[in-house]
């Protein structure tokens, strides 16, 4: 072994080192140079006992200031591969930019203020009230008394309390004890809110959220989001409510739309109706949507109560008017054909994204 080989090693993994152009190169040549096995410089050491005390006072440091050598050219290496990355990605203009991920608003968001403007445009108001209610304002003012089927309480989230609350109707100066609170059943009873603060004529929208005590499943949650309307007046009549529904679905779905009537039955309206539309997919010939009979039901309604405008102390036979409510989510469904409700409430961005 002479010193001139050891030189020639050192300019070769100097030249080798230099040219290396990723972290991978580099590493491959850690190994071949002073790997602790078989490393060019390693087995150069490993032969130092065979030779002579002369040529181990020469070759021995040399051979030392080369392993040295390797290891700062390495690491010099690795560094200013790191740099020239940088310097690349902070000099190349060229390169695509990074895509800024922005947020998504919910189906449910879009298609309320969808809803709300659409109303808006028809002189509508859009109302809100409290999602915790009154017995009295959930049922009792709607015309469903105690024993009537709603009340049960697999329908209700019953709240306790100990405490009985004194309401006192602004209308009629009448006051009633609601001992029972309740997480609201549907959105009406902000309709008698209304009804006590306002007199007639007034036309109004109610959206917010509704609770139920029943099993999910694809088309029921336990919460989900009602839009209420009510249209009040001395000479309000069915024509009217068809005009508006009508006109209302011809400007959410962006298209004319038919509708149909049928008789239904709500406590809080005489005579009750059920409102379909023809689905929006097949235009009325059935599909998978509509279930082959090429109508969606899609709210109920009807003409207000005598006895619920008795309760909000107006003079039963002096107005008369029109209720209806649909449900947020079903209209959210036929428009972005979602199969399943609880993909609403599931928190799966995936689904949030789309929209």
């Amino acid at each position: 072994m002479q010193k001139q080989d050891i030189a020639h090693l050192a300019q070769e993994a100097k030249k080798s080192i230099q040219s290396a152009k990723t972290a991978a190169e580099l590493e491959a040549l850690r190994v071949r140079f002073i790997g602790r096995k078989d490393g060019e410089v390693t087995k150069l050491m490993k032969q130092l006992p065979a030779l002579s005390v002369e040529d181990r006072r020469t070759v021995g440091p040399a051979l030392n200031a080369l392993k040295n050598e390797v290891e700062q050219l390495l690491t010099a290496r690795v560094k200013d591969l790191a740099d020239e990355a940088d310097r690349r990605q902070a000099i190349d203009v060229t390169m695509p930019g990074k895509k800024v991920a922005t947020g998504h608003l919910h189906p449910l968001t879009l298609v309320e203020r969808e809803i709300r403007d659409v109303f808006k445009a028809m002189n509508f108001s859009v109302v809100e009230g409290p999602e915790v209610e009154s017995e009295h304002y959930n049922f009792d003012a709607l015309n469903i008394p105690a024993n009537h089927p709603a009340r049960d309480m697999w329908d209700t989230f019953w709240l306790a309390t100990s405490d009985k609350r004194q309401a006192t109707s602004k209308k009629n100066n009448m006051s009633h004890v609601a001992d029972r609170l309740l997480l609201r059943t549907h959105t009406s009873p902000v309709q008698i809110r209304y009804m006590e603060q306002h007199q007639p004529p007034f036309q109004i929208v109610v959206p917010g959220r509704v609770f139920r005590y029943e099993a999910t499943d694809a088309s029921h949650e336990i919460n989900f989001y009602q839009v209420e309307g009510l249209m009040v007046g001395k000479d309000v009549t069915l024509a009217n409510f068809k005009f508006v529904i009508g006109e209302f679905f011809k400007r959410l779905f962006k298209k004319d739309v038919s509708i149909r009537l049928r008789p239904s039955y709500f406590p809080f309206v005489e005579p009750g109706l059920d409102v379909d539309v023809e689905c929006v997919k097949c235009g009325g010939k059935g599909c998978n949507i509509c279930k082959d009979s090429g109508w969606l039901e899609v709210m109920g309604a009807g003409m207000v109560h005598p006895h619920v405008f008795e309760a909000a102390g107006y003079g039963p036979h002096e107005y008369q008017g029109f209720a209806f409510g649909l449900g947020l989510e079903r209209i959210a469904m036929i428009k972005y054909n979602i199969p399943d409700i609880r993909l609403f409430y599931s928190g799966d961005l995936r689904f949030i994204k789309q929209f």
